[in-house]
């Protein structure tokens, strides 16, 4: 809040940098809405367990579409540090933090959401740790399952918008469900395809993200930047309509290999995971929208 009332002090304009004006919603993101719903809603229910510690799992469940405002924040965050990366050293900040008596910089608070995120689990998973056997444990179990669930849809999008060159809206494909790399030899001819010949060919490294209504073939690019400031894009390449694709679960040879055909077999696609655990998470992610 205080860098933010900085941000609209008359008097400090003329310490701010141009590129950093008008731009509070760049930097904070959704920051405000949060603050809000842990200020006004969240904290006031956490309160009311501290006589029974053992309704934290139903607060959590409770609210769990308000947790989805954190993937809207970790989504502008890669905004946020260019911003930041701009700005950090002007005499603004400088002096902003300096009247606002703050040991740290602006980007240490600006992570805290994201930190807050892995927390939750982390707390869920020790209150378990003390409730084998009392009333509200199932609700926990279901709580843990609904933070993880909500970290990995937040990993999962803020890899989706690091996808570069795609003619359209993502959004449109539907929720992110999966992504990962894998090693993916293709076949384009009618009929069967014969594994023999596509063995002979090296594969290509691409990394597939699976939408509900469609599979998003990437190459990867190499990162750039260093430190925290190393960022992974991906280059769209094609994609596959859900609603044409079938797939072959086992292919001779190696038992992390499937096949995902399109249009009666006209394009077939061997996918290599990295596990075999891997490729059955996504085979029943598939199988699912299938």
């Amino acid at each position: 809040q205080g860098y933010r009332a900085e941000m609209d002090n008359p008097a400090m304009l003329i310490l701010m940098p141009p590129v950093l004006r008008n731009r509070k919603d760049v930097l904070f993101g959704n920051m405000p809405e949060i603050y809000d719903f842990h200020n006004k809603i969240f904290l006031h229910s956490l309160e009311s367990c501290l006589g029974a510690p053992e309704r934290v799992g139903f607060c959590f469940l409770d609210r769990v579409e308000d947790f989805q405002m954190y993937e809207k924040y970790c989504q502008n965050k890669p905004r946020s540090e260019s911003l930041w990366r701009q700005c950090s050293e002007s005499t603004f900040f400088q002096v902003s933090c300096l009247k606002l008596e703050h040991k740290l910089g602006l980007d240490s608070y600006l992570l805290k959401p994201v930190q807050r995120l892995t927390k939750y689990q982390l707390l869920l998973k020790e209150l378990l740790k003390y409730s084998t056997s009392c009333d509200g444990v199932q609700e926990l179990q279901e709580a843990l399952v609904a933070m993880l669930d909500l970290l990995k849809s937040v990993n999962d999008s803020m890899h989706q918008i690091s996808i570069t060159g795609y003619d359209g809206d993502l959004s449109e494909l539907g929720k992110v469900l999966m992504q990962g790399s894998f090693s993916v030899w293709t076949g384009h001819r009618k009929g069967p395809t014969k594994m023999k010949d596509l063995a002979r060919f090296k594969p290509m490294q691409r990394h597939l993200f699976l939408y509900e209504k469609a599979l998003v073939f990437c190459k990867k690019r190499e990162e750039h930047g260093d430190g925290y400031d190393k960022t992974s894009s991906y280059s769209f390449k094609h994609f596959l309509k859900m609603n044409a694709v079938g797939i072959t679960e086992n292919v001779k040879g190696d038992h992390r290999k499937f096949e995902i055909w399109y249009s009666g077999r006209e394009e077939v696609y061997v996918v290599q995971a990295q596990t075999v655990d891997l490729k059955m998470a996504w085979l029943n992610e598939i199988r699912k929208i299938l």
